[in-house]
């Protein structure tokens, strides 16, 4: 645009000039004064116009590197968004994780306390039927001076005195297993 215009300018001048030289017919001394001036100024508006191009050209080319670098900050920030998001998605999944396990955590703890009630509840019933079978078991012993021992074979023997009130020392005795189909067999039935 400036060389347009310096062309534009120069051409009328050059009109300027042949016009001048056409009308007037001065002496070739006041031509050449004028021809000089006008080379003159002629130069210093060139080299004026050289500056202003000159900052021109440097004031683009600050604006394309001004706008490469809004590019890459902005690919940069697009980079760290993209990121954010993918760390708030793992972090909203994580807190989803949290709260299945917290729950399930929950549920055990619950299942564990209904389970220790349970567990207590039987121990305590196991307690009182033990005591009571004990205190059968001592009366069985105190009274028929009952007597039970492991045998071969997996077989519990039963030994019984007192029974006879004329020889209470006598044993009389009998063995029980428990057969495949989870019943009771007598065996070896005696008594002296």
């Amino acid at each position: 645009m400036v060389e347009d215009e310096l062309a534009l300018f120069d051409k009328s001048i050059n009109e300027f000039w042949n016009k001048f030289k056409s009308t007037v017919s001065d002496t070739s001394c006041q031509m050449a004064g004028l021809r000089d001036t006008y080379k003159d100024s002629i130069k210093a508006l060139a080299e004026k116009l050289s500056v202003k191009l000159k900052e021109e050209e440097r004031m683009v080319e600050m604006f394309l590197e001004y706008q490469n670098q809004i590019c890459r900050q902005n690919k940069l920030i697009q980079e760290k968004k993209d990121n954010l998001l993918k760390l708030i998605a793992e972090v909203k999944g994580k807190k989803q994780q949290v709260e299945v396990l917290t729950a399930n955590i929950q549920d055990l703890k619950e299942e564990y306390a209904r389970k220790k009630e349970t567990i207590s509840t039987a121990k305590k019933s196991n307690e009182e039927r033990l005591k009571r079978l004990q205190k059968s078991a001592d009366l069985y012993k105190d009274r028929l001076g009952l007597e039970i021992r492991k045998i071969y074979g997996d077989k519990l023997q039963f030994i019984f005195t007192n029974i006879d009130p004329k020889h209470p020392e006598s044993p009389f005795m009998f063995s029980l297993h428990l057969n495949e189909a989870r019943e009771y067999e007598a065996f070896s039935t005696n008594y002296r």
